[in-house]
């Protein structure tokens, strides 16, 4: 599994209809507000030009990519912090996920409803930021009150902790998210906490098909907002992307070349998403099949062998080790080597995207 990414937004915004061309899943995508109340899960391929490359040189009998976990989370309203609209119910699914990826409407149709009666993006963002922010809010002040009782202990590890929280609790009270409000040293003392705000974030613009690529003064402004909270934009036209997931290869192809698109707004998601929960692709390959597997960056030789099996991590001996781009440029695993490319690796080696692996390993 490469990671997991809630939708998530206000309803109606078109969430199940992304969700339902991601994974051609049959979410129901209905005209009122709560059709999605529990969570609906898909699980879709990562694109990845380059498994067809390696197993054209591998003359591999099958491709297998890594894979994306899609979760539908139902549409959020106001008041979701206190519980309004299953609000608990739906924040505690959203605790659960590696990121969350929200759907904002940009388009009018009089034959979708908006629940707060007009399209406003700046307005929707804002409504899911404070509803997101005060259900942290909350979690951090129980745990605060917690600690409160066991001050007279005396711990000192609680001692020396108690002003991260409040300072954290303060963050939020005005409006700034967890994912920006702790320190990276401080990443593990609140991680218990599964704090939503501290999630990775991409935000989708779910844009009429002769919208994509145009901006008005509610897109630039909701960018304006991606960019102070260090999140990605994508657009996608539902419509557009439902058609596209109906396609495969050269149709797909041709589709996005009449749009003038170089690729499909949602493989731009699934791209985001690596980008955002800093992942990576490595790969073996091999006659019997070639495989896309995915590993944090940073990771070492060992944990990536773990990947594909504990007993590869557990006996790690060594990797040998070539880059895609040497591969794809020589053609071969024999000229690789003949150039003096390939690497024998050991535990300490962080894999790199795009690495291309034979693990030795002795249990």
């Amino acid at each position: 599994m490469g990671f997991n990414c809630g939708i998530v937004g206000l309803p109606n915004v078109g969430k199940s209809t992304i969700f339902n061309a991601l994974t051609a899943a049959g979410a129901a995508s209905e005209n009122f507000p709560f059709c999605t109340i529990e969570p609906n899960v898909g699980v879709v391929p990562v694109p990845d030009p380059r498994l067809d490359r390696l197993a054209e040189i591998s003359q591999s009998e099958k491709i297998i990519p890594t894979t994306l976990e899609v979760v539908d989370i139902a549409g959020l309203v106001a008041g979701a912090s206190k519980g309004e609209g299953l609000g608990n119910k739906f924040l505690g699914h959203i605790r659960e996920l590696d990121a969350v990826a929200h759907v904002i409407r940009c388009f009018d149709d009089d034959n979708i409803v908006h629940v707060t009666g007009k399209v406003d993006p700046v307005s929707d963002i804002d409504t899911i930021r404070t509803e997101l922010l005060l259900a942290d809010l909350e979690t951090v002040e129980r745990r605060i009150a917690a600690m409160e009782k066991g001050r007279k202990s005396g711990d000192k590890k609680l001692l020396a902790a108690m002003p991260k929280y409040e300072k954290l609790r303060d963050a939020l009270s005005s409006g700034v998210k967890a994912r920006l409000a702790i320190e990276p040293e401080d990443t593990n003392l609140f991680r218990d906490l599964f704090l939503i705000t501290a999630k990775p974030l991409l935000y989708i613009l779910n844009k009429k098909e002769d919208d994509i690529g145009k901006d008005n003064d509610a897109t630039l402004a909701v960018k304006e907002i991606a960019r102070s909270d260090h999140a990605p934009v994508v657009e996608i036209c539902g419509k557009i992307e439902s058609e596209i997931a109906e396609l495969g290869g050269e149709d797909k192809k041709a589709f996005l070349d009449d749009l003038g698109l170089a690729e499909s707004g949602l493989d731009h998601f699934i791209r985001e998403g690596y980008a955002q929960l800093n992942l990576i692709t490595f790969f073996t390959s091999g006659p019997k099949e070639t495989r896309a597997w995915t590993v944090t960056r940073g990771a070492k030789a060992p944990e990536a062998a773990g990947k594909i099996h504990s007993d590869f991590e557990r006996g790690f001996i060594k990797a040998e080790v070539m880059s895609y781009n040497d591969l794809d440029r020589l053609g071969s695993e024999l000229a690789v080597k003949e150039k003096g490319l390939l690497r024998i690796e050991g535990k300490d080696y962080e894999f790199k995207d795009g690495d291309v692996a034979l693990f030795r390993f002795n249990v």
